[in-house]
């Protein structure tokens, strides 16, 4: 799923080639891409773009008319754009919005659609799609703080929680917390100060350079190589492969369709969490630390 990196440089891709620029024709090829049914898409045919923004994992087209045009774009969901106009499909590509300067177009890989458009009006339309999270790259120490510990949650899912920060995923929280060389477990309310503080700024570093480096990736041209799994990445989509840091091999935790990646040696002194699946199948059979895992491998 895109996150605020990806979404970031996807808005300034969008600001040079649709801001001040008209909509002339919208297509909307899927049932299931559009939510809302007031107003219609047609209220933007004919109406210039006149703010693009982030909300949460979201892309908001602002018009003249206060109609924003509001792109979730999910897992699968990606945009592009083309000089040329284009006709979706309804299968992989789910809409067309026909500028005067271009076209841009949705896809979505897979069988499940569950990229979303919304269209709504005025600033309380937008605001209602705001999940609340902070924006980590403007909040101070104490906002930080103070939405981390709002509640008591596993590092892992309140970096996660749109409800607490803005735009950060499954991908860019194994690298923040890596970064941080904290455990994806670790509850908020154990948090020393010094730890709170030491993961407020890897977060801040870790989104940074990564925009930094897809704005270089882009190189001026509009971003198509959008993936959750980056070269470079320390750790998510890495398991097996050696710690940047320390070399030792990156773990997992399976959930559902997800996976946290993670280094012991780094991050959990040396514990292997467990895999929810595994460790009830092997129950006594399941290492807790990495030399009891290197040692079943050598005693194979």
């Amino acid at each position: 799923m895109p996150e605020l990196p990806d979404i970031t440089v996807y808005i300034e891709a969008l600001e040079q080639r649709i801001c001040g620029h008209t909509l002339t024709h919208a297509q909307i090829a899927s049932p299931f891409l559009l939510r809302t049914i007031e107003p219609p898409v047609e209220a933007c045919v004919g109406h210039t773009v006149s703010s693009l923004r982030r909300v949460g994992k979201r892309i908001a087209i602002g018009f003249d008319n206060d109609i924003w045009l509001v792109l979730h774009l999910m897992i699968a969901g990606r945009l592009h754009w083309s000089e040329r106009a284009k006709k979706p499909d309804g299968r992989r590509t789910l809409a067309a919005f026909l500028f005067d300067s271009g076209c841009l177009t949705l896809t979505e890989a897979g069988s499940q659609k569950r990229a979303s458009l919304h269209i709504v009006a005025g600033q309380a339309g937008l605001a209602a799609l705001d999940p609340g999270g902070i924006d980590v790259m403007t909040a101070s120490l104490g906002d930080f703080t103070r939405a981390l510990t709002a509640g008591n949650h596993t590092l892992k899912r309140a970096l996660t929680d749109p409800h607490m920060f803005s735009g950060i995923g499954n991908a860019y929280s194994d690298e923040i917390l890596h970064r941080a060389q904290l455990s994806p477990i670790t509850l908020t309310s154990r948090l020393s100060a010094e730890e709170i503080g030491r993961l407020n700024l890897a977060t801040r570093e870790v989104l940074q350079e990564w925009i930094d480096r897809l704005r270089i990736e882009a190189a001026g041209g509009f971003p198509e190589k959008v993936t959750a799994f980056r070269d470079g990445m320390a750790v998510h989509g890495r398991y097996g492969l050696p710690c940047p840091r320390c070399g030792a091999e990156i773990q997992r935790i399976r959930y559902a369709s997800n996976e946290t990646n993670y280094c012991a040696a780094c991050q959990t002194g040396g514990r292997l969490l467990a895999d929810r699946a595994l460790s009830r199948l092997l129950r006594e059979d399941w290492p807790r630390t990495l030399e009891e895992l290197e040692e079943r491998r050598i005693g194979k």
